[in-house]
């Protein structure tokens, strides 16, 4: 009974699917290889293993950034990782002008 209001499994290949799409639908973040950049700069960097998902993310966006790394091990770690990548997309734009 106790499995009943047990959250799915962490799938993380399938959780990195939805968080690269979510990160495109940003529309600022251009998809390079297993990351994402912001005008050419590196900002986003993915890694998967069998129970979890490593993200990079910048701290500034730079040539050479200083990172942030995160570990998403469920569904609430991947929305907050979101979350978190619009706000810093929002600081590094209003940077630019």
């Amino acid at each position: 009974m106790d499995d009943l209001f047990a959250p799915p499994p962490f799938k993380p290949a399938e959780a990195l699917v939805q968080l690269k799409r979510s990160l495109r639908d940003l529309r600022l973040l251009a998809e390079r290889g297993d990351g994402f950049e912001l005008n050419g700069l590196r900002v986003v960097e993915f890694g998967v293993d069998e129970s979890a998902i490593t993200v990079r993310l910048a701290r500034r966006a730079a040539r050479t950034p200083d990172w942030d790394r995160l570990v998403l091990k469920s569904g609430a770690d991947v929305r907050k990782c979101v979350d978190e990548v619009k706000k810093r997309l929002a600081r590094w734009t209003e940077e630019d002008r």
